[in-house]
């Protein structure tokens, strides 16, 4: 028999930032759809990065392609909910970057969902795989 995994914890995760709600994120039954926590989790992640000066999403030579995600659901939030997404770095690769994100609703210190991605930082222009450059290592390093 399989154990089902179970909510991370808020002090689990290296760094926050609120990800509002939508009332478009919302489906049929009246809660956030399961498509939308990829988008918060690809939200949150690019957001630090991009704050961190370390992702310049038009004109960078370096950019992040998603190879792999998972979500596990452990309770339902719906608009208007502001999701606060905490990230940390579980794996810093020459080259990938698995990041885990926990998504949280004020006052609770579980977490609703959590999951991961893992990016592979190839060249703009030649889509091929390049080595992390040290400002990238370094912003990703702050939170592993």
């Amino acid at each position: 028999m399989t154990t089902r995994q179970q909510p991370d914890r808020r002090e689990d995760y290296r760094h926050f930032m609120i990800v509002t709600t939508r009332w478009m994120d919302n489906d049929v039954y009246g809660h956030i759809n399961n498509v939308q926590y990829y988008s918060y989790f690809d939200t949150a992640v690019n957001r630090y990065l991009i704050d961190q000066g370390v992702l310049d999403i038009h004109r960078g030579e370096v950019i992040g392609l998603v190879v792999e995600t998972h979500c596990n659901y452990f309770s339902s939030a719906a608009f208007p909910d502001d999701i606060e997404a905490g990230i940390r770095v579980a794996h810093l690769g020459r080259s990938s970057v698995r990041y885990e994100v926990g998504l949280f609703i004020e006052p609770e210190e579980r977490a609703i969902a959590q999951g991961h991605f893992v990016h592979v930082y190839v060249d703009r222009q030649s889509q091929q795989p390049i080595q992390l450059p040290a400002a990238l290592r370094a912003a990703l390093s702050a939170i592993a």
